[in-house]
């Protein structure tokens, strides 16, 4: 490669550095890119059952310096062999394969990333089973953009979902701006503790005995289902102080084997585990968690790690095209795109159906648009069947669904806007969720979200409504 003569930016460092780790990887060695906080690499070369040559190992460290410019480290290369940590990095569970080379042995290519918030949105994987084989379904609901409506949803989806007899907690992890906690108990019924208190206590190994959910006072219509809620922020004591803010501060910081995405999944586990600690001594089936919008260190982990599906909120406009491109964007070139995808759904909140905006108009250029983006997590590709030939193992089935495949992430779930949810005071108006105009604009929603939660769990109401 030439000397550059423009400068390098953040967005041109990191194509640059893999190209020159597939180069390095080309020669017959495993190789990992380390990015730091500050988005500069090293390149760390497997050299301890291959001997890198002097005149390799200087054409590699120029190459790194002329191309990367400030987007280097002190020490662009680095050999496994002089290292006396080489294990912990290059069989790190937190590097990712480079989605252009074979995972794994001679000529194979990773990258870790170090960075202050966000690192979780690369780290996808599904809630393990509990320890007697069920497992808890958890639905994250998600908005790029704040003002969508997802908390109402979230209220109404429990509600319908306690109405079929599913025992459902709703977790409050929308920290900066709680109010799923208020909409489904009230606030008089609000728990000492909330989600805030448990990331903060178990910090400092302190969580025995926090109070953490409340059963709410909602009566299914038939059937023996349960409504419970873990809020974000609890109702506190009335002899101290409840400092929300001062804990807030706090809760992010990730503390030596106590980093905040492993005490997020304990907080929500927590409160699971005391749901089934309650009157009838059940477990939740399903989780609704209400996450906060943008891209942020609690959507992160929520959408990435906590759940098995996430439902993704937003509006047919610019901007929430341009957040969730780069989400997706940041999913495919971390190698993430066929672990998160499967998870996702799109639901297109607010949609007009007047005689000026027609809801089918709305839906029709909402489904194009989510299609062009979420083309970053789509194959477009062949199955490999050089791999299969030469190792035997199954090609890879593309994941490339139509625009018109009503099953696939990009297609919309509705939610109808109606004028009488603007302003609507739902903590002080009783039974809010039955008016007539609400049940129209979440009807659709209800219908296309339940199955989609519900699908190994079977029917619950009719056989519930029959003891």
């Amino acid at each position: 490669m030439s000397p550059r003569t423009t400068p390098v930016r953040f967005d041109e460092a990191r194509p640059l550095a893999l190209a020159l780790a597939r180069s390095a990887a080309d020669e017959g060695f495993e190789v990992l890119l380390v990015r730091d906080v500050r988005g500069r690499f090293t390149l760390i070369v497997d050299d301890r059952d291959q001997q890198v040559e002097d005149e390799q190992r200087d054409r590699w460290n120029f190459a790194l310096v002329e191309q990367l410019g400030p987007y280097v480290t002190g020490r662009p290369l680095t050999l496994a062999s002089r290292m006396f940590t080489a294990d912990s990095l290059l069989a790190s569970k937190r590097t990712v394969p480079d989605a252009l080379r074979p995972p794994g042995g001679a000529g194979s290519v990773r990258l870790l990333e170090n960075t202050v918030v966000g690192e979780d949105w690369a780290n996808v994987s599904t809630p393990a089973l509990e320890a007697d084989g069920t497992r808890t379904h958890r639905t994250a609901l998600y908005g790029f953009k704040g003002g969508v409506g997802r908390t109402t949803a979230t209220a109404m989806l429990a509600r319908h979902l306690v109405d079929a007899g599913y025992i459902v907690l709703v977790v409050d992890l929308d920290l900066e701006s709680p109010g799923a906690g208020a909409l489904l108990a009230g606030l008089d019924q609000l728990p000492p503790h909330g989600i805030v208190d448990h990331l903060v206590e178990s910090a400092v190994g302190n969580t025995d005995g926090l109070d953490l959910v409340t059963r709410t006072p909602y009566t299914p219509t038939r059937g023996f289902g349960e409504l419970w809620v873990s809020p974000a922020r609890g109702q506190g004591s009335d002899d101290t102080p409840y400092a929300y803010v001062d804990k807030l501060n706090r809760v992010y910081a990730d503390i030596p084997g106590a980093s905040f995405a492993d005490r997020l999944a304990a907080a929500v586990q927590a409160a699971e585990d005391a749901v089934a600690r309650g009157d009838s001594g059940r477990r939740p089936e399903v989780v609704l968690l209400d996450s906060r919008a943008g891209i942020h260190d609690v959507a992160a982990v929520t959408i990435s790690r906590l759940c098995d599906l996430a439902l993704l909120f937003g509006a047919d406009n610019a901007q929430t095209w341009a957040g969730y491109g780069d989400l997706f964007t940041a999913w495919q070139s971390s190698g993430q795109a066929r672990e998160i995808r499967e998870k996702l759904r799109m639901v297109a909140s607010m949609v007009p159906d007047s005689v000026h905006h027609s809801m089918d108009t709305y839906l029709d250029s909402f489904r194009a648009r989510a299609y062009e983006y979420f083309a970053a997590l789509y194959d477009d590709v062949a199955p490999d069947t050089e791999q299969e030939i030469d190792t035997g193992a199954p090609a890879q089935v593309p994941f490339s669904p139509s625009l018109t495949d009503d099953s696939a992430p990009h297609a919309p779930i509705p939610i109808l806007f109606e004028p009488g949810l603007v302003g609507l005071d739902a903590v002080n108006s009783p039974h809010w969720q039955d008016r007539a105009f609400v049940q129209a604009a979440y009807r659709d929603f209800l219908a296309a979200a339940t199955p989609l939660i519900t699908a190994d769990l079977g029917a619950r109401g009719d056989e519930e409504g029959t003891r």
